[in-house]
């Protein structure tokens, strides 16, 4: 079906550049922004950790929600942006580009604001939920205060960077990720510990050290889309309608089920884990924090690819829309593939940087024995997921990544019952991500892509 598109015929470099090579060009500062970001908070970890158990228990009550709303901001709503915003490119409709920008930026402020009331008004009582108490509690409301506070900006330095990645341009919010990591590893320590004139706030300065750094990358972002030479110029003036936030919302407003989907497996996961004893526990623990470090490999190449996507539909070429998909997936999954078998031949030269318990140490080569052979399918489906929010249809890759959650819900509830041994554990979390892979892709060769007809304005 050829599909029609008002406008000029589009003329940007990514619609013509051969496509293996533009994605790992494109990943490459993606990848150097996520391993900062990492750095980051290994850092933060260590910094917290030397304040005693007290602030580092309180911390860890804090950290799933900055990262739920990190995933949303970066991963969901932010690709809902770049996605629109990429199409809109791809049909050579700039002024429609520039719009949907204008309502990103204020998608990410209203969104930002909504997390500092949510938090202020109800942040204790989560807390008290998550079973903090006494000290715990009170450094815990401390420290998301401070965080929360400054959740406005923290959303608009992902959306504003979203903007950025729609329009082709990665390098740009890579080096502002880059210069907000330094300057928060920096004034974090100072601020928690009072090097020099810095006054020492103890876990307080860690927060204040995160919400400055977001507030300079916001600001550093800001200004790069109010150059002249940007692909998309963010206007600070002009309407605001409902098109264009359904528009964004549309792909990232369901996408925002992902992060939540992430965290309710995991917990899913530990809580079995935690029914097999404490070595197996342990070992998955250890196993898991390999996955999340493969993570950056599989979003830097799925984030490259959202653009490309994105603007192949909106200029009506589907079928490169689909081979940059395709090669996305195939390129971040070999890439997890390699490593993950590696692993799984070698397991102890993961496992001996973080154990030397025998026990535990075998839960743990257990684990990537299973899971790092499949890891593949975990690099497949995150590249797919990203690509689908750049063609609009997410649908398909969310309802995978609910089928994962089923299966690993359900099997576990049947090994828990059935007294089976460990292992049948971790084969069970290898066949989670063999579903939710082989059905992503199943869902994203199945659901036509292709653009509807785009307006000006």
């Amino acid at each position: 079906m050829k599909d029609t598109i008002e406008g000029a015929p589009p003329i940007h470099p990514l619609l013509s550049a051969p496509v293996a090579p533009t994605l790992l060009k494109l990943a490459a500062p993606n990848l150097l922004g996520m391993l900062a970001t990492t750095a980051v908070s290994i850092a933060e970890t260590a910094y917290i950790g030397r304040l005693g158990a007290a602030p580092l228990a309180a911390a860890a009550l804090v950290l799933p929600l900055i990262m739920l709303m990190g995933m949303m901001s970066a991963g969901a709503m932010g690709g809902g942006v770049s996605s629109a915003v990429s199409r809109a490119l791809g049909a050579g409709v700039q002024a429609r580009a520039e719009t949907l920008a204008r309502h990103g930026a204020v998608l990410g402020l209203g969104f930002g604001l909504f997390f500092t009331v949510l938090l202020s008004l109800f942040g204790e009582l989560v807390f008290h939920g998550l079973g903090g108490r006494g000290e715990t509690l009170r450094q815990a409301v401390l420290y998301a205060h401070i965080v929360f506070a400054f959740a406005a900006a923290i959303w608009l330095s992902n959306m504003l960077a979203s903007i950025l990645r729609g329009s082709g341009d990665m390098v740009g919010p890579s080096v502002a990720q880059l210069a907000g990591a330094a300057l928060q590893v920096l004034l974090g320590g100072a601020l928690c510990f009072g090097w020099g004139p810095a006054p020492r706030l103890g876990i307080i300065g860690v927060g204040m050290g995160q919400a400055i750094s977001a507030s300079l990358v916001t600001v550093i972002l800001f200004l790069l889309l109010r150059r002249r030479r940007s692909q998309v110029r963010l206007t600070l003036l002009g309407p605001l309608n409902r098109a264009h936030f359904l528009d964004i919302l549309k792909v990232g407003g369901p996408a925002m089920l992902s992060p939540i989907q992430t965290v309710a497996t995991i917990l899913v996961i530990t809580a079995i884990a935690a029914r097999f004893g404490t070595e197996t526990l342990a070992g998955y623990g250890i196993g898991s924090r390999l996955e999340f470090l493969l993570v950056p490999i599989a979003f830097s190449v799925g984030v490259a690819s959202l653009p490309m996507v994105g603007l192949a539909i909106g200029a009506g070429n589907v079928a490169r829309a689909r081979k940059v998909a395709w090669t996305a997936g195939g390129i971040a999954g070999a890439a997890l593939g390699v490593l993950g078998f590696l692993l799984s031949l070698a397991p102890q030269l993961w496992v001996g940087i973080f154990t030397s318990d025998p026990g535990v140490g075998r839960a743990a080569a257990t684990y990537l024995h299973f899971v790092g052979p499949v890891f593949a399918f975990f690099g497949l489906s995150l590249a797919l997921y990203f690509s689908a929010q750049g063609a609009g249809r997410i649908a398909g890759p969310l309802l995978a990544g609910t089928l994962r959650l089923v299966v690993v819900a359900i099997g576990g509830v049947v090994l828990v019952r059935t007294d089976a041994p460990p292992w049948t554990l971790f084969a069970l979390v290898a066949l989670g991500m063999i579903t939710m892979g082989v059905m992503t892709a199943a869902f994203v060769a199945l659901t036509p892509w292709g653009p509807k007809v785009l307006k000006a304005g």
